[in-house]
């Protein structure tokens, strides 16, 4: 039966049902009276919402406090149980695979690092399945209870009709990769259970507003910092954020060339792997055979050697212009998009910390107009370098939450795809 507004009986169960999960998850334990106002709900609905969740058992108690005269009021809470996820990062040094309950608490990871230029399609996909063996097996988890497997990628994620997520990483060499098709076609998991994936820089802005230095704000842009650089923008009308392609605008005409390909972006200049490339060029020497992020330490401490120490002009030379860049790139993005928070992320970012901050704040401010500029604060994230990770077990979060704690019925071409259909009744029975 349809209300008057369009939307079912069922549509309105479920829209109860997801505001009531909601603000337990974020603001519980709460009490069935306290949930009221909360959601906006009667007293009535309150009551046969949590009645149906708890029988589902999403919902279990968690003590009681005193009321005013009355009885002691029961506590609410999502049950951590309940549910699992799986948040999967494709990064620039390693393949982090979490497995997470329902509140996020980390249960089993599994990592496997990757060589210089290792985006090879097939070794990635081979990552990524064989880390999510390791962590169910590890945590002897059931796949059934899996909602889904989030993954962030680099790159442009187009999701088509026909074959899923479609990855564009020109960075990294990957032309339309139908990863999600791949992932899906040598899945041991059950078929119920889904893939969501997006741009990492999207995933770290996920976890940062959700749990992190960006709870609060309406308008703030999460920055990842790493070999290369990317964005995510979260606005009222983006509520869960869009992938800004930052890296990749230009900030010197006819410029370095970019991993991209094109001349004098502000990846070539701000980036982790440009940044230790210019070292280099200018006579550093970073650790041989070592990995970006053990050649940044080392680069950090030449630079800011132990007290009494001579630094390397070079290192150091070399790092303040990357604050420069980094603050005029931020600038950019102030003066188009008017946020009241940024924030930096990242494992380089995490690795620059402090002592970079001020300085990309001063340039920030120098580049940007006087007027955004003074209404937005620059900090670095919260969440560490699994960031990316949990921001990625958010995404199958959020659709059980939106689903109102009930499993979406995965697309048709997720459960059986047309190819594979074909290619199993030609296989012998």
């Amino acid at each position: 039966m349809a209300a008057r507004n369009g939307r079912t009986v069922r549509d309105l169960r479920r829209g109860n049902r997801t505001a009531v999960l909601q603000r337990l998850y974020f603001d519980g334990p709460l009490s069935r009276f306290e949930l009221g106002p909360a959601t906006g709900l009667s007293s009535g609905s309150v009551s046969n919402v949590v009645a149906d969740l708890v029988a589902d058992g999403l919902v279990e108690e968690a003590g009681s406090v005193d009321s005013d005269g009355g009885r002691p009021r029961t506590l609410l809470r999502v049950a951590p149980d309940s549910g699992q996820m799986i948040g999967v990062d494709v990064g620039e040094t390693r393949v982090r695979v979490e497995l997470f309950d329902l509140a996020l608490t980390e249960l089993a990871r599994a990592e496997r690092p990757l060589t210089p230029r290792g985006y090879d399609v097939d070794g990635i996909v081979r990552h990524i399945r064989d880390g999510i063996a390791e962590v169910l097996e590890a945590e002897e988890a059931a796949p059934e209870r899996l909602l889904g497997v989030g993954v962030g990628v680099p790159g442009i994620v187009e999701h088509t009709a026909d074959r899923g997520a479609v990855v564009h990483g020109q960075t990294i060499g990957w032309d339309a990769v139908p990863l999600e098709e791949l992932l899906r076609s040598g899945s041991r998991l059950p078929d119920h259970v889904r893939y969501f994936i997006d741009n990492g820089a999207k995933t770290l802005g996920q976890a940062e507003m959700w749990f992190g230095a960006g709870r609060g704000a309406r308008n703030a842009l999460v920055v990842l910092f790493g070999s290369g650089v990317g964005a995510c923008l979260v606005t009222p009308e983006v509520e869960h954020g869009r992938a800004v392609e930052w890296g990749h605008l230009t900030v010197r005409v006819r410029g370095r060339r970019c991993r991209c390909g094109a001349p004098g972006c502000l990846e070539a200049y701000a980036g982790a792997e440009s940044l230790l490339e210019r070292w280099r060029e200018e006579g550093g020497r970073p650790p041989e055979d070592a990995d970006e992020e053990t050649a940044l330490t080392a680069m950090l401490a030449a630079a800011y050697p132990p007290r009494g120490a001579e630094p390397d002009p070079v290192a150091l030379a070399v790092l303040e212009e990357t604050a420069e860049y980094l603050g005029a790139g931020l600038s950019d993005l102030i003066n188009l998009f008017q946020p009241e928070r940024i924030l930096i992320g990242g494992w380089a970012g995490l690795q620059l910390g402090a002592r970079f901050l001020p300085a990309v704040r001063r340039h920030a401010a120098t580049y940007a107009l006087r007027h955004p500029a003074d209404k937005v604060t620059i900090e670095l994230g919260r969440l560490g370098p699994d960031a990316v990770t949990v921001g990625a077990a958010i995404l199958p979060l959020a659709d059980f939450f939106a689903e109102g704690g009930r499993r979406a019925e995965p697309p048709a071409q997720t459960r059986r795809p047309a190819w594979r259909a074909a290619l199993e009744e030609r296989l012998p029975h």
